[in-house]
């Protein structure tokens, strides 16, 4: 079997590919792994096991018509990850957003039609809901995006089930929760607190800390990608979810012991335009329809995670920049 990752120089993509060539997922035994990345300042050709002989890595945009053409051919299955996803980013520089998130998704699209490709799982985020005050969102809620980038991602979703409609193209969506693992790029909240309060600076918090996010650890996000890769159905939407639900201030809290730090070293700053309160989801269809549970307990997985960043100082340490959070 031959996939071809999109965006797996990436936090999420590479994970999913070290998983894959590490033969953790039984029905891809032996695959053969192509990733696409267009190595913006979130890739990084570190993350990724170059010396595997069953791995290939092209540099490119996934926007570019032409090279992505002759890439998908011969390929079996495409996962897409690949993506502009920091919503701080998007709300100074939405061009970017658009352009990737929209236009290289189509691009992507009309490439795996054109090239015979099986199946696309197209990866997406809770985000594209907007906001909830109760209860948890199923895969019919209507999208109510908030950002200029959860409404580009709501925007691929929507030309991912077109595809699916119109041309018959196997496509199936992940729509996921907060990730958190290894090598996340230290603009997002967990991993930039982690570094920040390692190297004895103080982190950023958000108005008063009462958004909510629901979090998953990335070894459990790319598990259920792959249930839906092996399993789902074309053109159906399947939610992902870790089942931990804090607050940002909670969070905090968490982040500040493990590090070793007090309160003294938190920052209240002015909160992000449009900043969403709560999300929340309901995992019932892939947990039922394809047997997915998340396997990582948070309490440890967050812990794992600290050491992670405590003990590669040498990946991090190039990006420490002017705090931004998701």
């Amino acid at each position: 079997m031959r996939i071809l990752v999109t965006g797996g120089a990436g936090f999420i993509g590479s994970n999913y590919v070290r998983a894959l060539l590490a033969d953790a997922y039984p029905g891809c035994r032996g695959a053969r792994v192509t990733v696409v990345d267009k190595l913006t300042y979130a890739g990084n050709r570190a993350n990724l096991p170059a010396e595997s002989s069953r791995f290939s890595f092209v540099q490119a945009d996934i926007a570019d018509p032409e090279p992505l053409r002759e890439l998908v051919a011969g390929h079996d299955a495409v996962v897409h990850f690949a993506a502009e996803s920091h919503v701080d980013r998007s709300l100074t520089g939405a061009g970017e957003f658009v352009r990737t998130n929209v236009l290289g998704t189509q691009n992507l699209l009309e490439s795996c039609l054109r090239a015979g490709v099986g199946t696309v799982v197209h990866v997406s985020t809770d985000e594209v809901y907007g906001s909830i005050e109760s209860g948890a969102w199923t895969e019919d809620w209507p999208l109510l995006p908030n950002s200029p980038y959860a409404a580009s991602k709501a925007s691929s979703d929507l030309i991912a089930r077109s595809y699916w409609r119109t041309h018959g193209l196997d496509v199936r969506i992940t729509r996921c929760s907060n990730n958190y693992g290894p090598y996340q790029h230290i603009e997002k909240l967990i991993p930039l607190f982690i570094t920040r309060l390692l190297s004895g600076l103080p982190v950023p918090l958000y108005g008063d800390g009462a958004n909510v996010r629901e979090w998953i650890h990335v070894d459990d996000h790319c598990q259920a990608v792959q249930l839906v890769l092996e399993g789902g159905a074309p053109g159906e939407i399947y939610n992902v979810g870790g089942g931990t639900d804090l607050s940002n201030r909670d969070m905090t809290e968490r982040l500040l012991e493990l590090c070793g730090a007090d309160w003294s070293s938190v920052k209240q700053v002015e909160d992000r335009k449009g900043h969403d309160l709560r999300y929340a989801l309901d995992d019932t269809k892939i947990r039922t329809g394809l047997g997915y549970r998340p396997r990582v307990p948070f309490d440890r997985g967050l812990a794992e995670v600290v050491d992670w960043y405590r003990d590669n100082r040498d990946w991090w340490t190039p990006l420490l920049t002017s705090p931004t959070t998701r």
